[in-house]
């Protein structure tokens, strides 16, 4: 979403306030020291052809415990070749999620190794699987590609811990099926200098991505 992301917020704040009650499962949730930190980005070779038998099933195992997230499948092909290929390729792993948002949306962004929100491959791909443009088109447990514009894809996307209303620009590639409460945790601890949009202050960090 990068800057487009960031006008979204922009707007948000002018319309609506929400507030975000986490859940008590919410806050057990232990993390663990990481040593993550911003780096640049691994290599990875553009997908020479689209996949025809797609990942089922993404698990984020992170230092908070593993996110699943179950795909979207040939709802998204372009966006399932290349997630599956950086993920096998090792993008992901020891990477911070960079970016959380508290207030007007509601989610927290991983996938760039350099951690500033500006990386990302040597490739982009099209938008596809687009939500209707309406209230709440985000839902609690949407995972959704983060862009710079149309067809801008790369390596970002975000995890909505709430229901969140945004443009409908973002492609979306899965839900979490399990571990929402890792994400509701990191969002209870806010960010950094308790800024509605901002760095996680509870850090959490991508050791790997396994692909099912």
């Amino acid at each position: 979403m990068k800057k487009k992301l960031a006008t979204a917020i922009g707007i948000l704040f002018a319309i609506t306030s929400i507030s975000f009650v986490p859940s008590a499962q919410a806050a057990a949730v232990k993390c663990t020291p990481t040593k993550a930190v911003g780096h640049a980005p691994k290599k990875i070779a553009t997908p020479k052809k689209v996949l025809t038998t797609f990942p089922k099933k993404f698990t984020l195992v992170t230092n908070c415990g593993n996110i699943v997230i179950t795909t979207v499948g040939s709802k998204a092909p372009f966006t399932m070749t290349s997630i599956a290929a950086l993920a096998k390729g090792g993008y992901y792993n020891d990477s911070l999620c960079h970016r959380l948002t508290t207030q007007g949306l509601f989610v927290l962004q991983c996938g760039d190794p350099t951690a500033t929100g500006s990386g990302g491959p040597q490739f982009t791909y099209p938008d596809e699987n687009l939500p209707a443009n309406k209230s709440n088109n985000y839902p609690a447990g949407t995972v959704a590609m983060a862009n710079s514009g149309p067809n801008t894809n790369g390596s970002q996307f975000f995890l909505v811990y709430a229901n969140t209303t945004l443009a409908p620009s973002y492609t979306i590639w899965g839900t979490i099926t399990s571990g929402l409460d890792i994400v509701k945790a990191v969002a209870k601890a806010g960010a950094v200098g308790g800024a509605p949009d901002g760095k996680p202050a509870k850090t959490i960090a991508i050791s790997k991505v396994l692909v099912n």
